[in-house]
């Protein structure tokens, strides 16, 4: 392992009572070298396309494209379109608000550097210092007055190619990176990986939300364009449930090992086909309504669980996220600007219409993340604690940070057990902060594992097993990446 200086101090995130801390740094150093599962996450397969790819700047690597970033900026009232972030209207450099996008990266790095003192006590001044200073090697705290010189020393390093995506890939030991695509995609930059003869084991993750929730923005847009990745076009719900199928055969021809749908909320019941087609008609002609809506979603996750019995495809379940929450964002920027909210969830009653099909069925996986960590102990951990094809996933998005992996421990596995947990996925856009995000799972794991040693619930060897489970072969059960070539 490198060594690393004193800003990165090697008992980071451990524990403080001696006892405990001499327990979890035992734990830590046996897996902090594991390979990288990454089953779960949003980066550009075009990062990994072409072997002489590279980041861009330090700007279009750490800002640009990491909503955890640019929203807590956006907090303090720094405009996105100030952070070279251009919206959807944008012409000749300008938006219509009349704010100029900057194309000067050095301000933009600038601009962050200035303000880094709004992360601190942040999961994401956590990952921005790890990229920093251990995968990147800067050796000084980034501030306002040397922004530019860590500019500079970053620029040379990303010309390199031992810093191309590829390069960082294997140095990260990542093992398995799954990406997130639209039921329409075609899948060419993972067509070139996987004609380009590298090793790295890139994955599509198959999902249809945008043509599953009816009242999506741009739905009838996706539509088309699902009608035109199957060569005909889809007019009915039966067409529908047709075309997804054929789709999820050309993903899994090229290597996807599971699917995803962020849905608000769990609820699951299944329509009559009359049903069925009556509000899918009433989609096509523009005259949904909210309840149709939510109706044919509970509908649908029924059919894709089918589905995902059938081929094998693990089913993800992100649910209680409000999606794009500001609206005048959205309209300009488009979505996955950071303005996602958590709400309130219920999965007892809206999750029991799926599992009482699937929930036994030997063929069928189901992992459920939520952003309501109140159902953790109250509903999460007794529903997987009971049913085989359901696992929780991990901390997410808000939650993934040193206290929400504890509380989330504290919570789930005394009722569903460690394995009944899906491991970890890092789900991140921002590619550099890979290592860091299981860096961090790894410390916290290794601490709350210290903790059931030191209060004797376990003892040392079955703690060392766990660890192992939890910073690696949890995920890849989960996702039964064991199983795939």
């Amino acid at each position: 392992m490198n060594s690393l200086p004193p800003l990165l101090p090697a008992d980071r995130f451990l524990p403080p009572d001696p006892a405990r801390r001499v327990v979890a740094r035992e734990l830590y150093t046996a897996i902090a070298e594991l390979p990288i599962i990454s089953p779960h996450g949003h980066v550009d397969p075009r990062l990994l396309a072409d072997e002489d790819a590279t980041f861009g700047t330090p700007a279009e690597l750490f800002v640009i494209p990491d909503h955890y970033v640019f929203r807590m900026l956006h907090s303090q009232g720094i405009a996105l379109e100030s952070l070279g972030i251009r919206p959807r209207d944008a012409s000749a450099g300008e938006s219509a608000a009349g704010l100029a996008v900057e194309t000067d990266h050095r301000r933009i790095w600038q601009a962050l550097a200035d303000h880094l003192h709004l992360f601190r006590g942040t999961p994401s001044g956590i990952w921005l210092a790890h990229a920093l200073y251990d995968v990147f090697g800067v050796r000084e705290p980034l501030g306002s007055a040397n922004a530019q010189a860590i500019y500079d020393e970053l620029s040379d390093k990303l010309a390199r190619p031992e810093y191309r995506p590829r390069a960082l890939f294997e140095r990260s030991r990542i093992e398995t990176l799954c990406t997130t695509d639209d039921a329409a995609d075609p899948l060419a930059h993972h067509a070139a990986i996987r004609a380009s003869g590298w090793a790295g084991d890139v994955r599509p993750t198959f999902r249809p939300d945008g043509v599953v929730n009816l009242l999506a923005p741009g739905w009838r847009d996706k539509l088309d364009a699902l009608s035109s990745a199957v060569g005909s076009e889809v007019g009915t719900a039966a067409g529908l449930v047709s075309a997804l199928e054929e789709r999820r055969r050309f993903f899994r021809s090229m290597g996807a090992a599971a699917t995803d749908h962020g849905v608000e909320s769990a609820f699951t019941a299944p329509l009559a086909p009359t049903e069925a087609e009556a509000i899918f008609g009433r989609a096509l002609r523009g005259a949904a309504t909210a309840d149709d809506a939510r109706a044919f979603t509970g509908h649908m996750l029924i059919e894709l669980a089918r589905m995902s019995a059938e081929d094998g495809l693990v089913m993800q379940l992100h649910i209680g996220s409000y999606r794009n929450h500001d609206r005048a964002v959205y309209e300009r920027f488009g979505p996955d600007m950071g303005a996602d909210i958590p709400v309130a969830a219920e999965f007892t009653h809206n999750l029991r219409p799926l599992l009482a099909r699937f929930g036994d069925d030997p063929r069928f996986r189901l992992i459920v993340f939520t952003l309501d960590e109140s159902c953790y102990a109250r509903e999460l951990a007794p529903l997987a604690g009971y049913y085989p094809a359901l696992r929780l996933g991990p901390p997410w998005w808000f939650h993934d940070s040193l206290n929400g992996i504890a509380r989330y421990l504290d919570q789930v596995v005394e009722t569903a057990g460690l394995y009944n947990t899906a491991g970890f996925n890092d789900d991140t856009r921002a590619f550099a902060s890979i290592p860091a995000r299981h860096d961090v799972w790894r410390r916290a794991a290794a601490s709350w594992l210290a903790g059931l040693v030191v209060r004797g619930q376990a003892d040392e060897a079955s703690v060392r097993e766990m660890a192992h489970e939890m910073a690696y072969s949890l995920a890849k059960r989960a996702y039964r990446l064991d199983a795939r070539a």
